[in-house]
């Protein structure tokens, strides 16, 4: 048995195969070296001190690509340096919020670096947030300053417009001249981008939780850890130097991760505003990109756009394909690997506790609908509604264990524990190989004619069906089984299927209580940000 000193023998040598393996650990000259390790002394693990590091170790590589070109990480350094002398002139300092609402641009990371090496926590902002969402977390986290594009001026004016203490106002990407607010550009032009002095205080990063079934809570993280980017390497092969196109959300928990990842493995950042399927494929062909991290809903755009424009672009250097945030729905990741060979990997997780599991290509083959195995130093159990394991093969509510476990919400309160073991929400059940497969959100499952049924394997069998894109099924009263569920379904083209042929495709796959009492077609589901089906918006369709 391996006792504490053996586990810590353990741990070290598995660190160091991985990020070995990951060209993370590699020789540096002595002066680099010495200027790396100062730097991380000063910082910390966090986005200030990782991207500082950058501009010691590898000044003159390119660091981002977004639509106004590339910056190398010296430059993005520096950039940070003049931003945030600027703010700490506006009245930002130690223990302060910054809020951001940014899409994917240089703004987001310039104001993520500036408010950081002051010590203030960045707040990031879903940027498909409302104007009273956006007031609710205002009044709750009280920032001092709100970086925002233009394009969400009509967001901010109604957010701050009851505040009696309103933050600074700031814009980051700009579509006008229109503003006579400051702006990015014109903060870091107006300061030296010398060095400046390192807090007392480590920032924090806030990232909300979707507010698909409630109010925004702030979940708090505090600096990135070795740790965590082991156990995400473990089972995703990233390597050092890669180009990276981040089309995932960066205020997301999945976006966020490979901008932390970025500041460890050196990684070339290609960032575009908007999601488009063809710009995303241009990106990623024009820049050689080595990786692609997206939420599944990206998957299932490009896949949907005619042969002869996926055939225009080469993905021939693509090596990971990361797909996090919602469900892989039906047989989307074949349908993917079979377009563009096996390199898709899906990661299953929360905000609260960051990765749980990772499916790698031989999982999504064996078992499409899988999530996958936890990576190293990850624990994952299930466990019934009185806190007891379930039996192997059983559904039960998913709990995991690892390095990546949130501070709790800024408001107060937290997820529920059990055992060390931090609850997911959802609920799922593991196969005979020890692959996990997530059925749905605990609050989601229904009680029809006395069987347990959860919308997410009704929603996968309909989405296998040839003349159907995606679907999503909510619970509703029914007089004879007490609850049904209601099917919504986008078809590949108007009229391609009719309800009763659906409904038969189900009764063929599952149980009779699992047909669903009626299918609405829709045009599309609707979603947030980061892809995720807002169900609470399904309840008020009941037909097309």
């Amino acid at each position: 048995m391996l006792g504490s000193a053996g586990e810590r023998v353990a741990k070290e040598l598995t660190t160091l195969k991985v990020l070995t393996a990951a060209g993370v650990i590699r020789p540096y000259p002595p002066r680099v070296l010495a200027g790396m390790a100062k730097a991380l002394l000063d910082w910390g693990l966090g986005p200030a001190g990782g991207f500082t590091t950058l501009a010691q170790r590898a000044p003159d590589q390119v660091g981002l690509i977004d639509e106004r070109g590339a910056l190398t990480f010296a430059e993005i350094h520096r950039r940070s340096n003049g931003l945030a002398r600027s703010l700490r002139g506006l009245g930002v300092g130690e223990g302060d919020g910054v809020a951001v609402l940014c899409r994917n641009h240089r703004g987001f990371i310039d104001a993520t670096l500036a408010a950081t090496k002051l010590g203030a926590d960045v707040l990031y902002l879903n940027t498909a947030f409302a104007a009273p969402q956006v007031a609710d977390v205002f009044g709750a986290e009280r920032p001092v300053a709100f970086v925002y594009d233009e394009e969400f001026t009509t967001i901010a004016d109604g957010a701050v417009a009851a505040l009696d203490d309103p933050p600074r106002r700031i814009l980051a990407w700009q579509d006008s001249d229109e503003s006579n607010l400051p702006t990015l550009d014109g903060l870091i032009s107006a300061a030296p981008e010398d060095n400046l002095a390192p807090p007392r205080r480590r920032a924090r990063s806030v990232i909300l939780t979707s507010g698909t079934t409630g109010r925004p809570k702030g979940a708090a993280r505090g600096e990135a850890s070795i740790d965590a980017a082991v156990s995400l390497l473990s089972r995703l092969p990233l390597r050092r130097g890669w180009t990276s196109h981040v089309a995932a959300p960066l205020f997301h928990t999945w976006g966020w991760a490979h901008l932390a990842l970025a500041m460890l493995m050196g990684s070339t950042l290609v960032l575009r505003r908007q999601f488009d399927p063809e710009e995303c494929l241009r990106a990623v062909a024009e820049h050689g990109c080595d990786s692609l991290v997206v939420i599944p809903v990206m998957l299932q755009r490009i896949l949907q756009l005619p042969d002869e424009v996926l055939d225009g672009y080469d993905l021939s250097a693509i090596k990971v394909v990361a797909a996090s945030g919602s469900a892989l729905p039906g047989d989307l990741a074949t349908s993917w690997m079979d377009r563009f060979g096996d390199t898709l990997y899906n990661i299953y997780g929360s905000t609260e506790c960051a990765w749980a599991t990772v499916a790698q290509p031989a999982d999504l083959r064996a078992a499409p609908g899988t999530a996958g195995r936890p990576p190293y130093a990850t624990l994952v159990r299930l466990y019934d509604d009185r806190g007891r394991p379930v039996p192997d093969g059983e559904p039960g509510r998913i709990f995991v264990a690892n390095s990546m476990l949130f501070d709790g919400y800024t408001g107060g309160g937290s997820k529920q524990t059990i055992d060390g073991l931090m609850a997911t929400g959802d609920v799922g059940r593991f196969d005979p190989a020890g692959r996990l497969f997530v059925e749905g959100r605990d609050d989601e499952m229904i009680v029809s004619g006395g069987e347990n049924v959860f919308p997410r394997e009704v929603e996968d069998c309909l989405a296998t069906h040839d003349d159907v894109v995606e679907a999503a099924a909510i619970g509703v009263d029914d007089e004879e089984f007490g609850q049904r569920l209601r099917a919504y379904v986008v078809p590949t083209t108007p009229g391609a299927v009719d309800e009763e042929q659906l409904k038969e495709h189900v009764r063929h796959s599952l149980a009779r209580f699992k047909v669903p009492r009626e299918i609405v077609f829709l045009d599309a589901l609707p979603r947030n940000e980061t892809g995720k089906v807002v169900k609470r918006d399904l309840h008020d369709i009941k037909e097309a």
